[in-house]
């Protein structure tokens, strides 16, 4: 199965007995939620895994020292994914309604914990649904299954490694260019960005739609070249370690390859002694391209 997968793909093989198909929508806005979403109604077979209690460890929060999504542990990893009937042997699908956005978390956890066999859906439930695509509130049932995680090294980097990266390491920021910038900061506690950090939203990595879906992957591969992921694989971060993943799903499909700073800018700003930029980088010459926020 491919790391990205089409909803023809899903639709033939909806029902395959080795095939866990998971929702994983989640919104910053804490009046919407996605397990109200999922019950209203969600791809056939489908079951819920929740960013806040399920893809992240205790502790987090708006302002608090661990950032707002800690990185769970193993033994947290093997906890939900048995109980969502995940196993070594189950090949999963994520979706969700924001482009795959959300997803991509479900996607790197389950690569950083050794489980390959693991897809998201292109386009999600907004483009399922556009197709005419069945919908249904039934709960699944669901039996559990024994997954053993372990984490790889250089997948997940804590504040330590980006502090002491090598300049030549390129520092990939997906969030939204005018948060990037420090224009305004509606979430954490500083507005800006790491410093040598280059601006990459998340966002241009996908068509302008409707609905929205991932570019080619040598659309892709240039973009992760002007922005220096050729010559080393980049850290990424975002704002609490959720939408980096979609441009580390990115980095993939074009064929490169980084790592996740987990605790994002929501764990660097809640840390005053850190230091913050604001504004532009400025641009740097590359094979005739400029390189710098898109």
């Amino acid at each position: 199965m491919r790391d990205l997968v089409t909803t023809q793909w899903l639709a033939r093989h909806l029902h395959a007995p080795d095939l866990r198909v998971v929702d994983v929508r989640w919104y910053l806005d804490p009046a919407r939620k996605g397990r109200e979403a999922h019950a209203a109604g969600h791809i056939p077979g489908a079951v819920f895994l929740d960013v806040d209690a399920d893809l992240s460890g205790p502790g987090g929060g708006r302002g608090r020292p661990l950032g707002r999504h800690p990185w769970p542990s193993p033994e947290q990893v093997s906890r939900v994914m048995g109980g969502a009937g995940i196993g070594p042997g189950t090949r999963v699908v994520a979706y969700d309604d924001q482009a795959g956005a959300v997803a991509a978390r479900l996607w790197y956890l389950l690569r950083a914990h050794g489980h390959d066999d693991v897809a998201v859906l292109d386009g999600g439930i907004v483009k399922w649904i556009a197709e005419g695509r069945p919908l249904t509130a039934d709960v699944p049932s669901v039996a559990p299954a024994s997954f053993p995680a372990r984490l790889r090294a250089g997948f997940v980097l804590g504040k330590a490694d980006v502090l002491s990266r090598d300049a030549a390491r390129p520092l990939l920021d997906a969030r939204a260019a005018e948060r990037y910038r420090g224009d305004h900061e509606p979430i954490d506690p500083r507005a800006g960005h790491i410093p040598g950090a280059r601006s990459a939203p998340f966002a241009g990595n996908l068509t302008a739609g409707p609905p929205p879906i991932f570019r080619p992957p040598a659309e892709l591969r240039q973009r992760y070249a002007d922005l220096g992921a050729e010559a080393a694989p980049p850290i990424v971060y975002c704002g609490s370690g959720v939408t980096a993943c979609h441009d580390l799903l990115a980095l993939h499909l074009a064929g490169l390859s980084g790592s996740l700073y987990a605790g994002s800018w929501s764990e660097w700003s809640a840390d005053d002694s850190l230091p913050a930029e604001t504004g532009e980088r400025k641009a740097l010459k590359r094979r005739g391209r400029r390189e710098g926020p898109e």
